[in-house]
């Protein structure tokens, strides 16, 4: 609690830096952005320019006095710091041919980039001598979506009021219900504190916080919850509290350390899906579960020994009567050992239906077209699309270069490369060349006809850059251009990203359960639930059924069909995204009801073997093969009904705090928050409850089967370790069965 403290203060007391650099070094488009930086100057690189929309309902711009309330703003502007260009709307193509929008271009240099909201801020204010005259002023937002900040709110507080009223029904008491939500609040902290700090030293992204908030709080109730549950267990069997307490820590705590690092390897392999900003988010969101795995075996059993049999105090009526292992769960759990052929086939033909509408998942870029109806970026936006055409909201920026030669702007070959972007299909306007001081480098400002949003405007990006010209290169930048530059590197490293994510877990799993039959099955699993996530964004955004209930606004001039079927993009990235960190949360649950089938497993064939020793008989050899079937039934069914609650109580809570983040603005939350929730409901419910134990049942004692060789190879680790203080006992009665570590 004193490190938690001391890192948010740290935080807080030094700032917490954030970056918008989304370069993607070796793209065509970065290379655009540093010519321009370096032939231009910074303030027509990214983040550089600052606009301004004017929009006159009362009479012309061009109107004498609205004119010169126009330019006494811009003699403002150009009196506040780092501003070192502003571009009149009066010049060519700065107004609209209705005259009543223009634009007001601000070039910026040697400001900080990481403060470009204040900026534009300041910059919008300088222009209240227009705004006195009724001119409406709004900046334009220039940042792509994954550039935007976004800033906390109340989902933080719901999702967390959620959570204690799930805690409060599983557990029954008022005490126990607040210790997961006290712990996951510590490790948040903590893990937004060294995320602050480490903004001084390395480019965070503005989702950082949001995303670690996210699954800290999920994974941090989650992992609580599980040792506290097992500490009420054992107390209720008669163990002493210190004695409960340890053996909750080798036990459950070894399942946590273990699913945590599922968590962990999943979101580490987005270093490979060669986006900058991918791999960052990745492995600083993996920070916020590194500090829920060490706050849930530290601080939650620090907790547990202070309170003692307190731990129960504050009973609500009514609530927490049940044990572990009784009740609903438990007679689930002998229901679907009885008839797992059922079960399989329902399960994949209710995940198959889920699944089928992820083959329509529609995949863009997200523009400001998309954002709150009457925020300042979704209004520029509009005021754009209709003053210049939706494409003025996307400008390409053509940079090319001349080689060694040098020259003018009156040239036939600087004047011909403008004339040839211009007569490429889907460019609508294209502004005078522009020549760098050195006369090696042009700069042409194309408009298409298509916004950002537009699936058919990366194919005019590629139009412009077949463009063949004798001497000259030619590269193309903005928005629409990083973007699809950005989508084609994820996309052509994904297979690469899947498969070192599934192997690396799959080999975590091996090493704790020394089977790798489970290791294999758990990680197709995962694989199913996804394709249910993904299915549920594809309804949602994809179809638009829904997509309203989300907080996604139509165009205000939509039809009622359109409004009622709104659709959305997803940004290529956020697949990506998704998988790891769906992947790392639906191995917890994997992990935690594994554990507990093979302590029942193992305890049952104790027993059998200990029983067989004084057995004899022609037919003990087909017995003992009967009785482990029947071992691994009752096993399965056991395991499932002592740990479905818990997992349905730890599913919820992330599905509460997940759908609490729905309610922020900014379409990438929602996105997420569709997609996790939706995942985690069917993982703990269809997957879980049902799948895994029928699959585990059919497959009988092949899910305990490990090859002699290997079993030699892999290191005596132990997720669920020790509780007592005996030997641990060598399962040796079938050799083709992994040895219990």
């Amino acid at each position: 609690m004193i490190a938690a403290a001391g890192l948010m203060a740290g935080s807080l007391v030094s700032g917490r830096p954030v970056s918008n650099d989304v370069t993607i070094p070796g793209t065509d488009a970065q290379r655009a952005h540093d010519l321009m930086r370096d032939g231009f100057g910074p303030g027509y690189a990214p983040g550089g320019t600052v606009q301004l929309v004017l929009y006159s309902d009362k009479g012309p711009l061009t109107d004498e006095p609205r004119k010169q309330a126009v330019e006494r703003s811009m003699d403002k502007l150009r009196d506040l710091p780092h501003v070192k260009q502003v571009e009149s709307p009066y010049r060519r193509g700065g107004i609209a041919s209705n005259l009543q929008i223009g634009l007001i271009v601000v070039r910026m240099e040697g400001h900080d980039n990481a403060k470009i909201a204040e900026t534009t801020q300041a910059l919008s204010k300088a222009a209240d001598p227009a705004r006195a005259l009724g001119i409406e002023v709004v900046p334009a937002d220039s940042s792509t979506p994954a550039d935007k900040e976004i800033k906390t709110g109340p989902s933080e507080i719901i999702g967390v009021l959620c959570a204690l009223l799930v805690l409060v029904l599983a557990f029954g008491t008022l005490v126990a219900a607040l210790i997961p939500i006290f712990t996951a609040l510590v490790s948040v902290a903590a893990g937004l504190g060294v995320i602050g700090l480490l903004g001084h030293v390395v480019d965070v992204p503005k989702q950082a916080g949001i995303m670690a908030t996210m699954i800290g709080l999920g994974v941090g109730i989650d992992y609580a919850l599980f040792l506290l549950s097992r500490h009420r267990k054992l107390l209720a069997d008669g163990v002493p509290v210190l004695e409960s307490v340890r053996r909750t820590v080798s036990s459950s705590g070894g399942a946590v350390v273990f699913a945590g690092g599922t968590v962990i390897i999943a979101l580490s392999a987005l270093v490979l899906g060669g986006f900058p900003l991918l791999r960052t988010l990745g492995w600083i969101t993996g920070i916020s579960v590194v500090f829920a795995v060490l706050t849930s075996i530290t601080l939650a059993p620090a907790l547990l020994g202070v309170l003692g049999e307190k731990v129960n105090a504050l009973k609500v009526p009514f609530l927490g009567r049940r044990r572990e292992g009784s009740g609903g769960w438990a007679g689930l759990g002998a229901w679907v050992a009885k008839r797992p052929w059922s079960v399989l086939l329902a399960s994949v033909l209710a995940l198959g239906a889920l699944a089928a509408p992820a083959l329509a998942l529609k995949l863009g870029p997200l523009d400001d077209g998309y954002g709150t109806q009457g925020s300042a970026p979704r209004r520029a936006y509009e005021l754009m699309a209709t003053g210049f055409g939706p494409g003025s909201n996307g400008p390409l920026v053509v940079v090319a270069e001349l080689g060694n030669k040098v020259a003018k702007a009156t040239d036939p070959i600087v004047e011909g490369l403008a004339r040839d972007v211009g007569d490429i299909d889907g460019i609508a306007h294209v502004s005078p060349p522009k020549l760098n001081d050195a006369g090696r480098t042009v700069m042409i400002q194309a408009i298409p006809d298509y916004a950002p949003s537009d699936e058919r405007a990366p194919a005019v990006v590629e139009a412009v850059r077949a463009l063949d010209r004798p001497g000259v290169n030619v590269h193309v930048g903005g928005e629409v251009a990083a973007l699809a530059d950005a989508a084609d590197r994820i996309s052509g490293n994904t297979p690469l990203v899947i498969g070192v994510v599934v192997l690396l877990s799959a080999m975590l799993l091996l090493l704790a359960f020394r089977a790798p039959v489970v290791a294999l099955k758990a990680a197709l699993m995962n694989l199913v639930s996804l394709g249910a996530a993904f299915g549920a964004l594809a309804i949602v955004f994809s179809y638009g059924v829904g997509s309203q209930l989300v907080g996604m606004d139509p165009p205000a001039d939509a039809s009622y069909l359109q409004t009622l079927f709104f659709t959305v993009p997803i940004e290529p990235y956020v697949p990506l995204m998704l998988f790891a960190v769906l992947f790392g949360l639906s191995m917890d649950y994997e992990v935690f009801l594994l554990t507990a089938v093979r302590q029942a497993y193992l305890k049952q064939t104790e027993r059998r073997s200990s029983r067989r020793e004084s057995d004899e008989g022609a037919n003990e050899e087909r017995s003992g093969r009967d009785h482990g079937h029947s071992d691994n039934r009752r096993a399965v069914a056991e395991g499932l009904g002592s740990t479905g609650r818990v997992i349905t109580s730890a599913a919820l809570i992330m599905v509460a705090v997940f759908v609490a983040f729905i309610a922020y603005p900014d379409p990438l939350v929602k996105t997420f928050g569709v997609g996790l929730a939706v995942a985690i409901a069917v993982d703990a419910t269809i997957i879980r409850g049902f799948l895994v134990p029928a699959t585990m049942v059919l497959l009988g004692r092949l899910n305990w089967w490990c090859p002699r060789w290997l079993d030699r190879l892999l290191p005596n680790l132990s997720v669920e370790g020790h509780e007592d203080d005996e030997e641990p006992q060598v399962w040796k009665s079938e050799p083709h069965v992994v040895s219990r570590s």
